[in-house]
């Protein structure tokens, strides 16, 4: 086979791999129930070329997931989380956080439904890397808490940003209101002061 052949057929499946990602992104936007059938009508492709690319449809949404949380790293980075106080950069990167949320409202809803909390873990990897650093800059450099687990911090994170949401959606609430709101309890759940008499551990480590 000459090479402008086998450069032909990997367009094409990379085209129909890309269709069946956006179409079910668009059923899921009109609340329409996922299956096989119809993710394959809405992306014009047939069963066995859909089954070539994803083995379920849980595949095919920790896919669409993976592939938007590579398009929100690049509103992480522009957050600039390594410059500033750790506290202000954490301010910027709950505002990118949420402005993506509302860009992936309904994968987000997606995926709460189709994946286990591995799979949704394992496809949000590389946005837990930025978030990591600004947590570890933070505590060496004593401004965010070292009293539980940096895990701990990033688990809670995603779940008051999801939690933000739900509550915006459900109480009809204006959309920067949410954000202040998010904003101002990340800060405190980062940035708790001890209580009186009492020191939270300082991490040891040079400053970035």
């Amino acid at each position: 086979m000459t090479q402008p052949a086998v450069d032909h057929r990997r367009a094409t499946a990379q085209r129909n791999a890309a269709a069946i990602l956006d179409a079910t992104e668009r059923l899921l936007a009109r609340r329409t129930p996922l299956s096989i059938v119809a993710i394959a009508a809405e992306a014009g492709v047939s069963r066995p070329t859909l089954y070539a690319h994803y083995r379920s449809i849980a595949e095919i949404i920790e896919a669409a997931v993976e592939r938007s949380v590579l398009a929100s790293l690049v509103a992480f980075e522009d957050a600039h989380p390594e410059n500033g106080p750790a506290d202000q950069a954490l301010r910027r990167m709950a505002q990118a956080s949420w402005q993506q949320l509302g860009r992936y409202e309904a994968l987000a809803r997606g995926a709460a439904e189709h994946l286990s909390p591995g799979a949704l873990h394992r496809s949000h990897g590389a946005m837990l890397a930025p978030l990591q650093a600004l947590i570890d800059r933070g505590r060496r450099q004593g401004a965010f808490r070292a009293d539980v687990p940096p895990e701990w911090l990033v688990t809670l994170y995603f779940a008051l940003v999801r939690g933000a949401d739900e509550h915006a959606a459900s109480h009809g609430m204006d959309s920067a209101q949410a954000l202040q709101l998010l904003q101002t309890s990340l800060t405190d759940l980062f940035t708790v002061a001890p209580t009186e008499g009492s020191k939270r551990p300082r991490e040891r480590g040079p400053d970035p």
